[in-house]
């Protein structure tokens, strides 16, 4: 099926303040929305609501975050299974053609325009939302929310919540030296900068010399409304703390 994207922008969705704030938050892989101009990417529904697709969980979680604290937020209004906003457009893992075990045929073979087409539509108006935040908001520091699955190419996975870092690792140790109750954290897991999964990190914020760091929740701790609240205010506790520590304060909303 051919795609029908000539000139066409998938803006960013972006909620929260718009003014100064400490913090930008971003959540990339908040949707799994299949545009009619993508059609289905060849996949079944179920294909479509698996993690392949988004992130379960995130965008609830990173807006309980905003609303604490007034926040601006950035996030993706796609799947990323048709780009991933946390992906430079030259990486072929921004488009696709494997995700786990999954073929994606609608991603196969696609000539340099029509994955230029993608990026103008899709990656470009995420960068423009991020670029206008920053400017709106001239934080001290970025976070960027995902979440991943309890089990990958068959294997289930022991870490429950990453902190994950590039080479500006301030906020992601004052984080790991927090009190996690118990929870089974991890430094750089289940990926790390060598799986490319830093590039907001680098993009966003350490080139603007901003503090950042990147949250992954294992997604099964996001499954009800009561998990997501017990998650938000174990982050809210430790990310408020360690911030403090790197002399960044939040304020909770009235």
């Amino acid at each position: 099926m051919a795609e029908h994207t000539e000139g066409t922008r998938f803006e960013a969705l972006r909620e929260g303040a718009d003014g100064k704030a400490p913090v930008v938050l971003l959540c990339e892989h908040a949707s799994n929305r299949f545009p009619p101009a993508f059609g289905t990417l060849g996949l079944d529904a179920p294909t479509r609501e698996s993690h392949i697709a988004w992130d379960p969980g995130a965008l609830d979680l990173a807006r309980l975050l905003s609303r604490r604290w007034s926040l601006p937020l950035v996030a993706g209004s796609v799947s990323r299974l048709i780009y991933d906003c946390n992906r430079p457009p030259e990486s072929p893992a921004a488009i696709p053609e494997v995700s786990e075990i999954y073929e994606i045929p609608g991603n196969r073979g696609l000539s340099p325009e029509e994955r230029a087409r993608r990026v103008a539509a899709v990656y470009r108006p995420f960068v423009e939302a991020v670029s206008a935040a920053i400017e709106a908001a001239q934080p001290a520091a970025l976070v960027t929310v995902h979440s991943f699955t309890p089990v990958y190419f068959g294997k289930p996975r022991a870490v429950e919540i990453g902190i994950l870092h590039d080479s500006d690792a301030r906020l992601a140790e004052a984080l790991l030296a927090r009190d996690w109750g118990g929870r089974a954290v991890g430094e750089n897991a289940p990926y790390g900068p060598d799986d490319g999964v830093t590039h907001s990190l680098v993009t966003h914020a350490q080139s603007r010399g901003l503090a950042n760091v990147m949250i992954e929740v294992r997604n099964d701790l996001l499954a009800s409304p009561e998990g997501t609240e017990e998650i938000a205010a174990l982050l809210a506790r430790n990310l408020a703390a360690a911030l403090s520590s790197l002399g960044i304060q939040l304020e909770e909303a009235a």
